[in-house]
């Protein structure tokens, strides 16, 4: 068998300089296919592209006939080349003609070349093009050859992302690694957002690939590898990582792939074929993304991203570079894309040129998403494998309504949004033009609009828009943003700042609500089977009176003798609220005993968002002043659905007839003790579900502060009362497989709603 006369390390050594040389771009790359050939001793060597249009185009050859560059083309699949571009995997063959594939092209005069190897050119897992050497004589390529051939294909790679690939691009056309992609997942918000991706955690980038010495990448690799599974280990060892958490596994997995010795070898063995250390990460990684890419077994994908999150990981480590987008100055239109992230990562970020966020994971109810909509950001989730895909400074399109997003959108395509973000603006104005207006149907029934928040960034929005007030403000979030339990003084200025800024406005504080999908690094936690049913919220707060009795003080105090209005969540039944009313008469006397001045008027309600309390609203309605409904928590657990698992989740109509039968009877049920109620959950702030809400009685909604203009336009052009007739008759005894969206829907046109 014939062997590569030179070896892999020399030949990428005469590759670094002739990177270095001041050659022209076609002549560089010509001359590293000829330093190619020579180095595998073979006849032919030759490289293709993948284009943007599918087509594979020969870019350079040693062997072939110089003018068939630029002019043999074959499509994704076609041919050997084809195959290897299509299923991103080397092919070795002592007699290629022979090969079902083989597809002859004349104007080559690749006749007589018979003994094949062909690699694909990747990067982050993409296929970028074909790398192939040939031989007239008979061949059979080895193991090491084809690991030589792969390396060298690292390099090509590097090369085609430059800005000097871009000379050798035919006008008119593109390469495959630059072509428009489109991304469909779930939007969290309205609006629409043009800007350049900025990615939240940064793939660390590779600058310097040919090794000096590759005993000393080694050591390199080694001692990188004893860093990481050691930081791996010492996250395990905490005490609020204990076995059965989500967390704890995910950790579990890194440290059984770290220390996987098929992943290690594969390093070390591209590190002796004259990578560096970090370019042998890279190296790895290509090939194993590929891989697992094409993969139909759901498990083998699902573990994708732990292989990227572990690689990233490791060349972090040898690269140093622990930095994070959140550190770095934004452009002036950042959108920023992540794999998935808290919203004290979110709020980390400079908000004055943030446009939107981009998540590959992540539910609409999810807490990063809320603070989006709080902040009046775009927001899409589920864009799946946008992360690889997508690199620092590209244009990106952010439809929310549709919940798709456009990465390296056309030209023709930017237009047409940026027209449509001008009608969005006047929209805007059209909204704004609308917030004197008092928000009452035509046919005379008024309809409270209120805000949700959790920032005091968002308050301001309260003259914007018009609402009344805030039904509904988030204390939890200052809690989830800070690196330690906030002290009392931290939260009296907080909740005064919320007071001052809703200049009047009713504000109702919920007390904390964590737990669950809203973790506090701080407060230490056991592990639960399903947290999102577990220890959380008002269970947490009775169990840790500490916690609960310096809230509600702070909120007290704040108060300054204004009126106060404190939401109790998650109430399930009505002996945790008594008792949580109970310690606010307790601070309410030692507010009194110190001197300080009470609340002018005191209101105290609870939050109905588990069902069992449907069962207990005769006892509980006597009790509270005012009640709120959390559609988020209380349609997840009516339908036995996890709200943050999109499987499960997206299969249950929220207002189909059980869960608006739930709903009404809580309206009827306050109505008749007397009781104010608003729904504060996220069906409020839909067109059509917040159509369903009053349909059935409720007549105060709280939202996120962009959705009220919408809102409020419907109500404007609403006659409610047939409406609510209407669906009254569709939820009657007897009725079922009533389709209460589509007749909603129907409403709709026929009263001519902008819905």
């Amino acid at each position: 068998m014939a062997t590569a006369i030179s070896g892999p390390r020399l030949l990428l050594r005469q590759l670094r300089e002739t990177m270095a040389e001041p050659l022209a771009s076609q002549d560089r790359l010509d001359k590293i296919i000829n330093l190619i050939a020579v180095n595998m001793q073979a006849d032919v060597c030759s490289f293709y592209v993948l284009r943007d249009d599918g087509a594979l185009e020969l870019f350079a050859t040693y062997g072939l006939k110089p003018e068939s560059v630029h002019l043999t083309t074959l499509r994704l699949g076609e041919g050997l080349v084809g195959l290897i571009a299509a299923q991103a995997e080397p092919l070795r063959l002592e007699d290629a003609p022979s090969h079902p594939a083989f597809a002859y092209r004349p104007e080559t005069g690749e006749d007589p070349f018979r003994a094949f190897l062909g690699v694909p050119v990747l990067r982050a897992g993409q296929t970028l093009g074909v790398l192939v050497v040939q031989n007239r004589d008979h061949r059979v390529y080895g193991e090491d050859e084809t690991e030589a051939l792969l390396t060298t294909a690292t390099i090509l790679a590097e090369m085609i992302a430059t800005s000097e690939f871009d000379a050798l691009i035919k006008p008119g056309q593109d390469i495959d690694l630059r072509r428009p992609r489109t991304f469909t997942g779930v939007g969290f918000t309205d609006g629409i957002a043009l800007g350049q991706v900025v990615l939240h955690d940064p793939r660390v980038v590779v600058v310097n690939f040919i090794a000096e010495d590759t005993a000393e990448e080694t050591r390199r690799l080694e001692a990188a590898l004893a860093t990481m599974r050691l930081s791996i280990d010492d996250m395990l060892s905490h005490g609020d990582m204990v076995s059965g958490t989500e967390h704890r596994d995910i950790l579990e997995t890194y440290r059984m792939f770290a220390n996987d010795r098929g992943w290690v070898d594969r390093l070390e063995e591209a590190i002796a074929n004259g990578l560096t250390a970090e370019a042998a990460v890279e190296r790895v990684q290509n090939d194993t993304r590929a891989r697992m890419l094409r993969s139909t077994d759901p498990y083998i994908r699902d573990r994708l991203h732990d292989f990227d999150d572990l690689a990233n990981r490791l060349l972090r480590v040898l690269t140093g570079d622990g930095t994070t987008s959140s550190t770095r100055e934004l452009p002036e239109n950042a959108v920023l894309v992540a794999r998935n992230m808290g919203p004290a990562e979110l709020l980390e970020y400079d908000r004055t040129r943030l446009r939107a966020i981009v998540l590959e994971e992540g539910g609409a109810t999810a807490h990063v998403a809320i603070v989006a909509r709080s902040l009046g950001m775009v927001a899409v989730g589920q864009a799946e494998n946008i992360v690889s895909i997508a690199e620092n400074g590209d244009d990106i399109i952010v439809d929310g309504p549709t919940g798709t997003v456009y990465l390296r959108p056309t030209p023709e395509l930017q237009q047409t949004y940026v027209d449509k973000v001008r009608l969005s603006a006047k929209r805007r104005a059209h909204y704004l033009e609308l917030k004197d207006k008092p928000s009452i149907t035509k046919d005379g029934v008024a309809i409270t609009l209120l805000h949700n928040s959790g920032l005091v960034a968002d308050l301001p929005m309260l003259a914007d828009t018009g609402a009344e007030g805030v039904g509904l403000f988030r204390t939890e979030l200052q809690f989830m943003i800070a690196s330690k339990l906030p002290r009392v003084g931290e939260q009296i200025a907080l909740y005064r700042e919320a007071i001052r800024l809703s200049e009047g406005r009713p504000i109702v504080f919920r007390l904390l609500d964590i737990g669950g999908d809203k973790v506090i690094p701080y407060l230490r936690a056991a592990p639960e089977e399903n947290p999102a049913m577990g220890f959380r919220s008002l269970r947490l707060a009775l169990d840790r009176p500490g916690l609960l009795r310096t809230q509600i003080r702070a909120l007290l105090t704040a108060a300054d003798g204004g009126p106060m209005k404190i939401l109790v969540p998650m109430v399930t039944e009505t002996w945790e609220f008594v008792e949580a009313k109970r310690v606010v008469k307790l601070e309410l006397e030692r507010l009194i005993r110190s001197g300080q001045t009470p609340p002018s008027t005191l209101e105290i309600g609870a939050m109905i968002e588990v069902p069992s309390l449907l069962f207990e609203l005769d006892h509980v309605l006597p009790e509270a002043d005012f009640v709120s409904i959390g559609s988020n928590d209380l349609i997840m657990f009516l339908n036995a659905a996890d709200r943050a698992n999109t499987r499960v989740s997206k299969a249950y109509d929220p207002i189909a007839l059980p869960r608006l039968r739930a709903l009404r009877h809580i309206v009827d049920m306050a109505k008749r003790y007397g009781v104010p109620i608003t729904m504060c959950g996220e069906l409020a702030g839909r067109t059509i579900e917040a159509l369903a809400l009053m349909a059935i009685g409720m007549t105060r909604l709280s939202m996120s502060p962009p959705a009220i203009g919408p809102i409020k336009e419907m109500v404007l052009g609403l006659e409610l009362k047939p409406i609510q007739a209407a669906v009254a008759a569709a939820l009657g005894e007897g009725q079922s497989g009533v389709g209460i969206r589509d007749l909603l829907l129907d409403w709709a046109e026929q009263q001519g709603l902008a819905i």
